[in-house]
């Protein structure tokens, strides 16, 4: 339907049905504004000039693709793994409308507009670390798939806010590939597929390595437990830490994302190296028990030392551990799911010992807390010793850990609803106002919205 008809929808109890399952009923108010603000911006033509944008007054799309956190399976993804995730209530959303020529015409709140020509998908250079590389990374996997895609133009707004460590990126890349979707292929690609498309553009196109589990997350919704030997397998899990009086939170620490790349792009390689070892592609593939037999033996351990250092030994033992972990976390959630009242205590404490268990591992053995060419920042780390203090003072039923990448950005913590407030502000008084954020887990991952 065309843009007026979005915004008398959107202002009626029509929108209260599409905002309520995305976002929760309390913010109801704040997303109507959100999206009216999207389709008036999109046919006011100041901003988007008629003879620019021809097709936005005849009809609008809309599209959405969430943040994602990570539950547990940090730095398992890119070497085979296992992971849990969720997609969360902050997201990216476009007003959209079909072009007939194949033009992008993307803007987004707060950055840099992209136009870009599809006809062109190859890889440019000049263009790696921008959007134009992720959206046109993301075309060229239709065009690989044989879609026959054309333009669109978008106007974009974003609650997961860069560096936040929610997954701004692949909320850009996983909302890109929907639109493509949506208009293109009548909406027969499956979440895996849309994240496969994503991954590939931001590791080529962008040129950030990363695994698979961003989009996975992004793409499918919910609670996820995503295994990746080999095609990956998604398995939906219920998971609400309200349920045992818990706010999941993350704690922006600051620092720039910027100039980590070669930090993140070092675990997999070094990871890689120690499976490389032992004749095998990746970790998963080259199997605990032989890093296992290799460190009992004088001989093998020295030589490993030697191939690929005592880091990537570290990290590789950080990986083994972490993928039994999130068998033991997704056997307690559905432990959770079907405990007694009087029993969800009980299990949830196990599963916070398994948060802290994974953020320990993450900081002694992967070593993703801080940059080893920034000794000075120590953001993550910081943030990750005043949780422990705090919990410390509050009980001690509370978890924290690493979240995402690492090296800057956020911790995630379970914090008590007791204790919520007080750790809100011991954290805001270090990092700043609102650098607590509160998570709720969203059902609904990258889809068309529409209106019944």
């Amino acid at each position: 339907m065309n843009g007026n008809a979005w915004i008398t929808a959107l202002n009626s109890a029509q929108g209260d049905k599409i905002f309520t399952p995305l976002y929760g009923a309390g913010e109801i108010g704040q997303h109507r504004s959100r999206y009216i603000k999207l389709v008036e911006d999109l046919l006011d033509n100041t901003i988007f000039p008629e003879k620019t944008f021809p097709e936005t007054h005849e009809a609008v799309r809309f599209f959405t693709a969430p943040g994602r956190t990570e539950l547990g399976g940090n730095h398992t993804d890119h070497n085979c793994g296992k992971v849990l995730a969720a997609s969360v209530q902050l997201d990216a959303v476009a007003a959209t409308a079909p072009r007939k020529d194949n033009r992008i015409l993307f803007r987004s709140t707060g950055f840099p507009d992209v136009s870009i020509d599809i006809t062109d998908t190859s890889v440019h250079n000049e263009e790696k670390g921008t959007a134009q590389a992720l959206i046109r990374g993301v075309a060229a996997g239709f065009a690989e798939r044989c879609v026959p895609i054309r333009g669109w133009t978008a106007n974009a707004g974003s609650t997961v806010l860069p560096g936040s460590g929610l997954s701004s990126s692949a909320a850009l890349e996983v909302l890109a590939a929907k639109i493509f979707d949506g208009l293109y292929s009548g909406g027969a690609m499956t979440p895996i597929e849309l994240a496969e498309i994503a991954q590939k553009a931001e590791n080529h196109y962008y040129g950030k390595p990363s695994g698979l589990m961003d989009q996975a997350a992004s793409a499918s919704g919910g609670a996820v437990a995503i295994d990746f030997a080999g095609e990956p397998v998604v398995t939906r899990i219920e998971f609400d830490p309200a349920q045992a009086g818990y706010a999941l939170c993350v704690v922006n620490t600051g620092g720039s994302h910027a100039d980590l790349t070669p930090d993140y792009g070092a675990i997999p390689m070094e990871m890689r190296s120690v499976a490389g070892f032992f004749g095998s592609p990746n970790l998963r593939a080259a199997g605990q028990e032989t890093l296992v037999q290799a460190l009992a033996e004088d001989k093998q351990i020295r030589a490993l030392r030697v191939y690929c250092g005592d880091r990537a030994i570290l990290r590789a033992m950080h990986f083994f551990d972490e993928n039994e972990r999130v068998d033991a976390m997704h056997k307690v959630l559905e432990a959770l799911n079907k405990a007694n009242p009087h029993e969800i205590s009980g299990v949830f404490d196990t599963f916070l010992e398994l948060v802290n268990k994974s953020g320990a591992s993450s900081w002694e053995f992967l070593q993703n807390i801080a940059s080893p060419r920034s000794p000075k920042e120590q953001g993550l780390a910081l943030a990750l010793g005043l949780t422990r203090r705090f919990g410390l003072r509050a009980g001690g039923k509370i978890a924290c850990r690493v979240h995402g990448g690492g090296f800057a950005g956020t911790i995630q913590a379970y914090i008590p609803y007791t204790h919520l407030d007080d750790y809100k502000l011991a954290m805001e008084a270090v990092f700043g106002f609102n650098a607590v954020t509160v998570l709720k887990i969203r059902s609904i991952g990258a889809a068309e919205i529409t209106i019944s």
